[in-house]
């Protein structure tokens, strides 16, 4: 296992690979930090996967409506969460979703669900903003839970706005 830490306007991100995926993007002080990331990763700042997950970040914290493609993604979890992270990686920005409208659509396609199952799989996405688990909302459009905090959720939604108006 490999890492990294990046700067970013949410504060230093740190960031996890197997070697030809990213495993985890976490930002400092959120709710399971580092949950899946060994403590004898090596730190490799130059690796492929670190240096594309920094240019698309780059991209996207500067506002840019077009973005380069997302590294691979290998996230760590159940079938289940794997099925939820899938999920929210069909929303582009500026959208949002609520717990609800997941349980339906898991539902849609034959995986039983139920809105607080969607919530633990949400709450410990470990792959912060490229698995878009900010764009989930209250069933009211009420900002709830976000192992980032409320302050970051609100940060990327209304960065995400900003760009879906140009």
């Amino acid at each position: 296992m490999y890492k990294t830490t990046l700067s970013s306007p949410l504060g230093t991100l740190t960031l996890a690979s197997e070697g030809s995926s990213l495993t985890g993007l976490w930002v400092e002080g959120q709710k399971y930090f580092a949950s899946t990331l060994p403590v004898d990763a090596e730190d490799a700042p130059q690796h492929p996967v670190f240096l594309q997950t920094a240019a698309w970040l780059d991209c996207y914290f500067s506002g840019e409506n077009s973005l380069p493609p997302l590294p691979p993604l290998a996230p760590q979890g159940s079938a289940f969460r794997q099925e939820v992270w899938r999920l929210l990686q069909e929303s582009s920005p500026g959208d949002t979703t609520t717990y609800g409208a997941l349980t339906k659509a898991l539902q849609s396609r034959g995986i039983p669900a139920s809105p607080q199952a969607v919530g633990g799989a949400v709450g410990h996405n470990p792959i912060l903003i490229l698995i878009p688990c900010h764009r989930v909302l209250g069933a009211d459009g009420s900002l709830t839970g976000y192992a980032g905090g409320l302050d970051r959720k609100r940060f990327l939604l209304e960065l995400e706005a900003k760009k879906r108006s140009r």
